[in-house]
């Protein structure tokens, strides 16, 4: 199963546009957002694709009531779930990530750094970098096999898009 990994849009329409179609392209089943979406209509831009998510909140996602609105899979920091039989733990910072928050889980993701890496672990671990590129200038999502345990992170070109 192959995994869409972003995180920090902070609403910037064209590289979520650019994101959705990127994963679409490349077979992805599941998105995991890792936080700070910040708008509502940045999130409603992620799901218009149809891809399932699952997220969690950001530092910088103070609309909360209207995020949870558009998705209900959108949790607190750190989110513990299980996917095609892999253990997953989802959060913003890795501050929230302690040893009792990962302990037996095959994939750890977060951002909130804004700079995009790979630790090959156990567990795999991944910050897929800010895809908002509002910090570094830089936009990148990451690509997760769940099946080989193997990520990528893929820099991302704007897309045009409508504002919905």
């Amino acid at each position: 199963m192959l995994i869409g990994v972003i995180s920090d849009t902070h609403d910037n329409l064209p590289r979520i546009a650019a994101a959705t179609a990127l994963f679409a392209g490349r077979g992805v089943e599941i998105m995991l957002h890792a936080g700070d979406y910040v708008a509502p209509f940045a999130l409603k831009l992620l799901l218009k694709p149809g891809l399932p998510l699952i997220g969690v909140f950001g530092n910088n996602d103070g609309e909360r009531r209207g995020l949870s609105n558009v998705c209900a899979t959108v949790y607190e920091s750190p989110h513990r779930f299980d996917i095609d039989g892999r253990t997953i733990v989802l959060a913003h910072a890795s501050e929230a990530l302690d040893e009792e928050a990962t302990e037996g889980a095959d994939l750890v993701v977060h951002g909130h750094t804004h700079e995009p890496f790979v630790h090959e672990g156990p567990p795999l671990t991944v910050n897929p970098g800010e895809a908002g590129g509002w910090l570094s200038g830089r936009c990148t999502v990451a690509l997760v096999d769940l099946d080989a345990m193997q990520a990528e992170v893929v820099d991302l070109e704007p897309q045009e898009t409508v504002v919905p």
